[in-house]
């Protein structure tokens, strides 16, 4: 109890004594009082304010010298990477001609009897293709079975060009920047349709459907006679141009959209990628494939040519429509 009076008192004491100083204010509930700043601690506060105001000075400076660091090592790192890259270009450039001038040494002499010209296989393909792949045109069945992974090469060298060209030339149209929405506007060319051209749309209602039947024809008749998969869908393509360039975007948005491009493109090259390993490994394998060549002449014949020539008709077809929409800044 002692003990507790004593701080009690003390307590009162500290609380008078401050009141007589001016240091609390017996009517503000035991808040602090506005305290009296001397002269000495007015001179203190303003050597910390400008010893403060230097240390901020000295922090600005010191960032700046680090940005510009920064900035210096950035520009020096672009140019030891053009540098770089520089020197790694002609290095390939060298490896690509030296390989290339080494194969040219290792070609047999011009007019040798061993030379690959006089070998057997172009015999096989003359003699025994049409026993072994069912195809009239012995191009066709050399192509699209004794080589078939080739064409296969090409029309995924086709598909990748309408990639790239896609992203080159693309916009995107959910951009926020107001500038490519700019951009989109003045290289759209559907604000110029529809056109009109009564010539023009009377002539591709003729042609067109003569166009797309005959090149189905083609490509359904690779494997009897001159076309294939290549021509026949060039002249596909075409047709589909003349459409877009008669009718506009809005019609030809009903039958060909980007979806339809990206799904036709990849179920065909699906669709030749497996039927050709299956059949390959059957073949290496010295298994029946089950694959019937069907008779020579008909247009159910050659086994897997027929199918392969369709897809690579709808590859070259989508591609050649795309390339051009690309070009023309329409968009698909």
């Amino acid at each position: 109890m002692s003990r507790r009076r004593d701080n009690y008192e003390t307590s009162r004491w500290l609380r008078f004594k401050k009141w007589v100083d001016g240091e609390t204010d017996p009517l503000s509930s035991g808040m602090d009082a506005i305290p009296v700043v001397t002269e000495g601690q007015m001179r203190e506060r303003r050597k910390n304010l400008a010893l403060r105001k230097a240390y901020d000075e000295e922090l600005t400076r010191l960032s700046a010298e680090h940005a510009d660091k920064t900035e210096i090592m950035k520009a020096r790192g672009i140019r030891n990477f053009q540098k770089f890259y520089k020197v790694m270009s002609v290095i390939l450039c060298l490896a690509i001609i030296s390989v290339l001038l080494w194969t040219i040494a290792a070609l047999p002499v011009t007019g040798g009897a061993d030379n690959p010209a006089n070998n057997e296989v172009a015999a096989r393909y003359i003699e025994k293709g049409l026993q072994e792949t069912g195809a009239v045109n012995i191009v066709t069945g050399m192509i699209l079975d004794y080589r078939a992974f080739d064409t296969f090469g090409e029309s995924c060298v086709l598909f990748i060009a309408s990639c790239c060209v896609l992203v080159l030339l693309r916009l995107d149209a959910d951009s926020k920047n107001d500038n490519i929405k700019k951009m989109i506007a003045e290289s759209d060319d559907r604000h110029f349709e529809p056109k009109d051209d009564i010539i023009l749309q009377k002539c591709a209602c003729v042609l067109v459907p003569v166009i797309m039947i005959f090149g189905i024809y083609i490509v359904l008749n690779g494997h009897l006679s001159p076309g294939g998969g290549f021509s026949g869908g060039a002249v596909l393509g075409s047709g589909l141009i003349l459409y877009l360039n008669a009718y506009g975007y809005k019609k030809m948005s009903r039958l060909f959209t980007e979806k339809v491009y990206r799904r036709t493109t990849l179920c065909a090259l699906t669709f030749y990628c497996l039927a050709k390993s299956y059949s390959f490994f059957t073949g290496a394998n010295h298994l029946e494939s089950g694959i019937p060549t069907g008779t020579p002449g008909a247009i159910l014949s050659s086994g897997l040519i027929l199918p392969l020539n369709i897809c690579v008709g709808l590859v070259v077809a989508c591609t050649m429509y795309a390339f051009y929409t690309l070009f023309r800044k329409g968009g698909m």
